[in-house]
């Protein structure tokens, strides 16, 4: 199998919207994304809304949200149109309907009338079906599946069945006997038996579609030239690909790729049971919890790439730009791939630290205005590199910098101003000095304030750590923050030494005998 097309390139994302976009699905969306981009081809954005128990009527907003924030911008679908809409399936119900008719009409599927029933030993929960295959399998008895037994009625007994008035699902007529030998592109041939495989629902009561039928039907209208999803859906691509050849169409390439297990390489990662960090942390699986975090999605597209996807060279890093010209189906590794969000975290920083000062600035504004700070443009541009070489995620502004946009200021306690190995008159006496050098200064830059205050550390027989810490914590009010000189630049003159004068009262106040003014 190669992986140059021998039709034009169309490729699809489909998700169902049942809540937030998992970071998984993310991964299968760009993967179609660079492929398609790769080729020259058509990256379509279809909306699979069949299942209405779980229907989330604000969750499309939300995945188209967290595709445009990673740059996944679709070509065809919802909000941009196309040749092939409608491109939500609950608006393409009577195409459906006319295909799963054309089924039964052919003999390739059937009508069950009996699909809310099952005999006392076949287990309706799915579950509890599963639980009952694996405790044949412990028996080594075969895993059969025995088809409804409206599979043989007779074209009299269903009229006979549907006058009465009972209501029906249309299912598929998987063979019964032999295999079902189908392609990966990843995994080469697999072989199914078909004695393991199950008449399939295609058309509900209600008149949606389930996804087996949903799926090729509209991938063959809309002429997608390769499946790309996650390898979960493996089991059910004999009963996809018996779809295909029982409507006589010409299938797709279908790519089924690795999914994205725990850090710990044990099980996938899931919403349900969040996977933890080292620290027993809990690690966000949804892609807005990404974007809340101060993720950027520069970080985040790199970071998904490189899992499951060997872009070469042993570089961890690189652009979307580099990675579309790259982008080949035979890089995609077969294994299922560990999380490693560790690595998600460097790449933010150094993104971060490689940005542009002004676009920096830009995506700091908001992440400081949610924050409830009024942030003069200005002013940020000063901050910026105060933090860019010091911050993991846009969200790390605010512990480290947030004291410069409040406008209330909150003094550091006593504790927090004495540093380590000093004590409390030791502290009193590096601010006292230090307001002595301070105050007469006529340049206030960051270069004179440091050498200013260098030659004291000597005469008061304190390392830079101890005398810089105290500064630091007297005009931030807190132990991590910027850097000391630099934000008594930013803040002033007059503003630091207020500052430091008010830390000076703090410690007199804390001291049994006060140092004399």
């Amino acid at each position: 199998m190669t992986d140059r097309p021998s039709r034009p390139v169309r490729v699809r994302f489909a998700p169902s919207p049942t809540g937030s976009l998992h970071i998984g699905g993310l991964r299968t969306a760009l993967f179609n994304y660079l492929y398609a981009r790769r080729h020259g081809g058509s990256f379509i954005l279809r909306i699979e809304d069949t299942d209405q128990k779980r229907f989330d009527p604000t969750a499309l907003q939300t995945l188209m949200e967290a595709l445009q924030w990673a740059g996944l911008q679709w070509d065809e679908g919802p909000e941009v149109g196309g040749p092939y809409g409608p491109y939500v399936q609950s608006e393409r119900l009577a195409i459906y309907q006319q295909w799963a008719n054309w089924l039964v009409e052919n003999g390739k599927a059937y009508k069950d009338f009996n699909a809310n029933t099952r005999p006392a030993d076949v287990p309706f929960d799915k579950e509890a079906r599963k639980q009952a295959y694996r405790e044949k399998a412990a028996r080594n008895e075969p895993l059969t599946i025995t088809p409804p037994s409206c599979r043989d009625l007779t074209p009299d007994e269903v009229a006979e069945r549907e006058a009465r008035g009972e209501s029906y699902v249309i299912r598929f007529k998987m063979p019964q006997s032999g295999e079902t030998i189908v392609q990966d592109y990843i995994r080469g041939e697999v072989r199914f038996d078909n004695q393991t495989q199950q008449d399939a629902i295609l058309l509900k009561e209600d008149g949606y579609p389930t996804y087996h039928l949903a799926h090729v039907v509209d991938d063959y209208l809309m002429q997608i030239s390769h499946v790309m999803r996650a390898n979960e859906w493996l089991p059910s691509y004999p009963l996809h690909a018996q779809l295909w050849w029982a409507f006589g169409w010409e299938m797709p390439i279908y790519v089924h790729l690795p999914v994205m297990l725990n850090p710990n390489g044990k099980g996938k990662i899931s919403k349900r049971n969040p996977p933890k960090d080292k620290f027993g942390n809990i690690i966000p699986v949804m892609v807005h919890d990404y974007i809340a975090a101060g993720y950027l999605p520069e970080a985040m597209v790199n970071f998904l790439t490189n899992i499951g996807w060997n872009f070469g060279d042993e570089r961890e890093k690189f652009t979307q730009a580099e990675a579309i010209e790259r982008f080949d189906l035979d890089r995609i590794n077969e294994a299922n791939s560990a999380y490693p969000v560790e690595k998600l975290q460097w790449l933010n920083g150094e993104y971060i630290r490689e940005m542009e000062p002004l676009e920096l600035a830009k995506r700091l504004k908001p992440v400081l205005e949610k924050a409830g700070y009024e942030v003069n443009a200005d002013f940020l541009l000063k901050v910026v590199p105060l933090v860019q070489t010091r911050i993991k995620s846009l969200n790390d502004i605010i512990p480290m910098a947030g004291f410069l946009f409040r406008e209330e200021f909150i003094p550091a306690t006593a504790d927090l101003l004495i540093q380590k190995k000093m004590d409390a008159a030791q502290t009193a006496m590096a601010l006292q000095r230090s307001l002595e050098i301070l105050s007469a200064l006529k340049d206030f830059s960051t270069a004179a304030l440091q050498e200013a205050i260098q030659p004291l550390t000597e005469s008061l027989g304190l390392t830079n750590s101890q005398l810089f810490g105290v500064l630091r914590v007297a005009v931030t009010g807190q132990t991590i923050s910027t850097p000391t000189f630099e934000t008594m630049d930013i803040l002033g003159q007059a503003v630091s030494i207020a500052r430091l004068k008010q830390a000076l009262e703090t410690l007199r106040s804390s001291l049994e005998k006060p140092i004399p003014a």
